[in-house]
């Protein structure tokens, strides 16, 4: 137990997956900061927004897993995983976000009518294509970085 944490902190594949999540939350700080001209550190705790870390986080995995293992069953197995936490960011987790969207529309308009009292919602729960795609870069790129100096 005691050799674990070194262990860990020198294997490629969870560096690569570490410093890429990283990585993704803090670049979305700062296209908050592009966006809103405020910096808002929450953001980095926050589902949605560019670049998506979900997206950048497995693709680092998957491709820290290719580079030390090739096409195997384990890579196989996360190329799946993956394509599927990338299609729930983009469909059920987007979705989501657009209906509160919606909904946070209509309790301004109510409010504008009479008093209501109630919390926006957190509209940023999914991610665009561009989004996704980004994150799949950042992704690549750092688990190639990762191997190249590690």
């Amino acid at each position: 137990m005691v050799s674990f944490f070194p262990e860990l902190f020198r294997s490629r594949i969870f560096v690569s997956t570490v410093v890429a999540f990283l990585a993704a939350n803090t670049l979305k700080i700062f296209s908050n900061w592009y966006k809103c001209r405020k910096i808002d550190v929450r953001v980095f705790f926050q589902n949605g927004g560019m670049p998506s870390s979900h997206t950048t986080t497995v693709t680092a995995l998957t491709t820290a897993i290719y580079l030390e293992t090739g096409v195997t069953p384990l890579f196989i197995a996360t190329l799946l995983f993956s394509l599927i936490i990338i299609s729930d960011a983009m469909g059920f987790r987007r979705a989501a976000g657009k209906q509160a969207e919606i909904i946070n529309q209509i309790i301004e308009d109510i409010q504008k009518s009479k008093p209501f009292q109630t919390k926006k919602l957190y509209e940023l729960l999914g991610h665009t294509p561009l989004q996704v795609f980004a994150g799949m870069i950042l992704g690549v790129c750092i688990s190639k970085i990762i191997y190249l100096f590690l």
